[in-house]
């Protein structure tokens, strides 16, 4: 059963220098994901004297996210593994591909990145406000806590198929990438106007923390984590670990014939 591979991992994880490498890694690509995404927000509404609800705001946003996450992904896949979100780390480590402290350690460098991000947004915009994401009119908590887990979901298991999957390993620098923003693209134009499609708890604590708004912020929590986590273990138990099992199957016979 994949919950077997979760892993607590030894103190020593989180002050090993490849593990403050990669939590580095982690901080710089959630920074420079942020800065484009919420920056691109800004941006649209200081053009368009705030009409980011638009239809042609939602697509320079969906745009504007999936390239950031290109590139974030990119830039971190061989150092961190290019996780740039608490959810695709929490999907990770249920499927025991990553340590719990290990995993700690990554969350809290994708919140001081985003974090920064948004207070150098602040900062170089001449304290223009980095927006907390909120739920549209007619939108409910739970509209908005079911449209996170799903489009979480798809996100975490896109990860899994292209970047975590050890069949697809040599895909990693070029196919990973690509999926993994265009899905995140996809939601946007998705959800976007729903809730703001967040899919990532980072992505959403730096504005909130910076403006100091936390409303409904629970949701865009739990339902990122929630999705995230069901992902990988929808993954691992039906995907990778019946292959594994047969892998292992195959072997343990190749040594009987001989």
């Amino acid at each position: 059963m994949p919950i077997y591979e979760i892993a607590i991992g030894r103190p020593e994880e989180t002050y090993h220098p490849d593990a403050l490498r990669a939590a580095l890694a982690e901080f710089i690509s959630t920074l420079i994901f942020v800065f484009a995404g919420e920056g691109s927000g800004m941006a649209f509404n200081k053009l368009t004297h705030d009409a980011s609800t638009t239809p042609a705001g939602l697509v320079a946003a969906a745009l504007a996210h999936a390239f950031g996450l290109f590139v974030a992904v990119s830039v971190s896949a061989n150092i961190s593994g290019g996780h740039v979100n608490p959810a695709v780390t929490f999907g990770a480590f249920l499927g025991g591909h990553i340590t719990l402290l290990r995993g700690i350690v990554y969350w809290i460098a994708q919140l001081l990145g985003s974090t920064v991000a948004c207070l150098l947004l602040k900062l170089s915009t001449g304290g223009l406000s980095t927006s907390a994401f909120s739920l549209s009119s007619g939108v409910s908590v739970w509209n908005a806590f079911v449209l996170e887990i799903v489009m979480t979901f798809g996100l975490v298991y896109t990860v899994y198929a292209t970047a975590l999957d050890k069949r697809s390993v040599g895909n990693v620098g070029i196919i990973a990438p690509i999926a993994i923003g265009f899905i995140v693209g996809a939601n946007i134009l998705a959800g976007g106007a729903f809730d703001g499609a967040s899919m990532n708890p980072a992505v959403s604590f730096g504005p909130a923390l910076v403006s100091w708004d936390w409303t409904n912020h629970w949701v865009y929590w739990a339902g990122p984590l929630i999705g995230g986590g069901i992902a990988g273990l929808v993954y691992e138990f039906f995907f990778i670990h019946p292959n594994r099992n047969r892998h292992h199957g195959h072997e343990q016979l190749m040594s009987t014939d001989v």
